[in-house]
């Protein structure tokens, strides 16, 4: 536990916990604002896409091979 000698440090520290509170729940509201980014469905469209191309090309490049 803390030992503070005056009213002034008790001040100074709440000021900076309320800072760090401040700041943390700003990076949580961004990290909720990517989430809901990432879980939309044009996200999820392009992902599988890509990965359908990928694996397209891939046998693909088997068949030509064999």
């Amino acid at each position: 536990m803390a030992q503070y000698k005056t009213q002034e440090d008790i001040e100074i520290n709440l000021k900076r916990l309320r800072l760090e509170k401040d700041i943390a729940w700003e990076e949580l509201k961004g990290i909720k604002g990517d989430f809901k980014e990432a879980v939309q469905l044009p996200n999820w469209l392009q992902t599988g896409y890509k990965m359908i191309s990928k694996f397209s090309t891939m046998m693909l490049l088997k068949r030509v091979i064999k």
